[in-house]
């Protein structure tokens, strides 16, 4: 098989893996970047994006990526198409294989691989993705000022995304599929004390409708039961709010990740539990899962590259 040094190798193409990118070309690390099976990671799936600094006017989530893109390239960055597809982390330097043909042997390594949102797997939810239906209140929740959204999910995400929009929208309506919430009980209370939020227990989304993007949400309530009922409620956002899985899958048997998947990280900083290995963007982030910290996180992680590759030179 054939194979390839490199001192950085960058896994991912979201603003971590850009960002990183962007980094480590300034500091003379000639990084190598693979994009990844989504080349540009979530954002090329969002239409607006209005919350990154820098675009007053707001920016197309593609031609954001593209920008990021270009900025790496610019300073020198080496990017290319491919997915990692094996991980060997047991040494330096860290072996990586990219689409099960290409051997990279890497001093050191940022994997900024992400995290993709859990969807219903319904073919509306591709239909409408873009025009009504997001897996992000914080990134979308302002193009639904004073309309009707509906949020899919019980645990403590749900809650929180629900009672975000319900400070932005006219009504939240929370499409839980138990009897009961998952959430935390302050949580819980909070979303049940909201006026503007309405609790649909024992309800599964069953489809999507509308001509020029979401208008309303099929429904079913208390499906396989002797009462089942179908109906159709109007709203104009879909908000899926069902977890997220992070792109961690091939790194688990050397970096320590959580129960969901999300790769553990040293305090504030990058650093994985594997010395010279990086983690940057949403597949260490549980929390804010948002365009800007995950840039920032990929200026960390290639700061920390860079130091590392300082205090520890390699022969090979």
């Amino acid at each position: 098989m054939q194979t390839e040094k490199v001192r950085l190798l960058i896994i991912g193409s979201g603003p971590a893996g850009y960002t990183a990118a962007i980094y480590a070309s300034r500091a003379n690390l000639n990084p190598v970047l693979y994009a990844g099976l989504q080349p540009g990671g979530q954002l090329t799936t969002t239409t607006e994006v209005e919350n990154f600094p820098g675009y007053p006017q707001g920016v197309d989530g593609n031609q954001l990526m593209e920008d990021l893109r270009q900025q790496a390239e610019r300073f020198g960055a080496d990017l290319r198409q491919g997915v990692a597809t094996q991980a060997d982390l047991s040494e330096r330097p860290f072996k990586i294989t990219i689409d099960g043909s290409k051997v990279i042997e890497a001093e050191t390594l940022i994997i900024a691989t992400g995290a993709a949102a859990k969807y219903l797997g319904l073919e509306d939810e591709k239909k409408y993705a873009g025009m009504g239906v997001s897996a992000c209140a914080t990134c979308d929740g302002f193009f639904y000022r004073k309309k009707t959204v509906a949020v899919v999910g019980g645990g403590d995400t749900a809650c929180e995304e629900a009672t975000y929009l319900a400070g932005l929208a006219a009504k939240v309506y929370l499409i839980v599929r138990k009897p009961f919430l998952r959430a935390s009980k302050i949580m819980q209370e909070r979303v049940m004390n909201h006026p503007k939020i309405e609790v649909l227990f024992e309800h599964n989304a069953e489809g999507l409708y509308g001509d020029n993007g979401v208008e309303g949400v099929h429904l079913v309530h208390r499906r396989g039961e002797a009462d089942e009922r179908h109906y159709d409620l109007p709203i104009d956002g879909f908000f899926l709010a069902i977890g997220h899985k992070p792109s961690s899958d091939i790194f688990k048997d050397y970096v320590q990740t959580d129960e969901a998947g999300y790769i553990v990280t040293e305090g504030n900083s990058p650093r994985t539990n594997v010395p010279g290995v990086f983690a940057a963007g949403d597949v260490a982030d549980p929390h804010y899962r948002q365009a800007i910290t995950a840039a920032g996180s990929g200026c960390k992680a290639a700061i920390e590259a860079e130091r590392f590759l300082l205090n520890n030179t390699s022969n090979g």
